[in-house]
């Protein structure tokens, strides 16, 4: 069985999540304040995390940002808020998913599941490649024996790139594997990632993380010596 913390104010929609998930094999404690979440969190340890944004006692992006700092627990994001500018801070604070509400049960199951299924699939050895190291279980990075700081969506990126080393992968493949959503043609999210990446590791020249034209972005495994 699967333990789930949601992080959620409204007493009538959490009495329903958690309703629709009992019956799926999942067993769900509500905290209704952002404040008490850190702790509860400590106290259960749970395997996935639904957190609201617009909490009394301290907001969903502080609170997401401090579970992350403790934490590679998945967490999605479950709002109200519309705004990208949300979204985007949600997802840069350490959230691996942001979903808008109203949603539907079973979408929301879909989109636990597969959340579930992309932190099974990484859950293998480290990556070594020439002086790089990533280590998955540590959600760290290492450069020439230093580690490189990143946040929880440039460690997702960059990880995803060096699991791909010597293959194309387009804005489409790096969302659905990042976010489960495919790419609309209008996002820049990846593209922002991507240069700060580059400058962590001085690739002014872009010569570790290729832009390949109408096509994507390749990570080179020649360029790490």
């Amino acid at each position: 069985m699967q333990r789930v913390m949601l992080v959620e104010d409204d007493v009538r929609l959490a009495a329903l999540v958690k309703e629709y998930l009992d019956g799926y094999d999942y067993q769900v404690d509500v905290v209704a304040r952002g404040d008490l979440a850190l702790e509860r969190f400590r106290d259960t340890q749970p395997d996935i995390v639904i957190l609201d944004l617009t909490l009394p006692g301290i907001d969903g992006l502080v609170v997401c940002r401090q579970l992350r700092q403790l934490s590679a627990v998945p967490i999605l994001i479950l709002t109200a808020r519309e705004d990208s500018f949300d979204e985007v801070s949600g997802l840069e604070q350490g959230a691996d998913d942001y979903v808008n509400k109203p949603v539907q049960p079973r979408v929301l199951l879909a989109r636990l599941r597969a959340l579930q299924r992309r932190g099974s699939s990484t859950a293998s050895s480290d990556i070594i490649i020439g002086q790089l190291r990533i280590s998955r279980e540590n959600r760290a990075v290492f450069w020439r024996a230093q580690e490189v700081p990143m946040n929880s969506a440039e460690f997702k990126l960059f990880l995803i790139l060096a699991d791909a080393s010597g293959k194309v992968m387009s804005r489409n493949d790096i969302l659905v594997k990042m976010r489960g959503i495919e790419f609309d043609g209008l996002d820049r999210s990846i593209d922002n990632c991507i240069s700060r990446l580059r400058r962590k590791f001085g690739d002014g020249g872009t010569e570790r993380i290729k832009t390949v034209w109408g096509e994507g972005y390749l990570f080179s495994p020649s360029a790490w010596e």
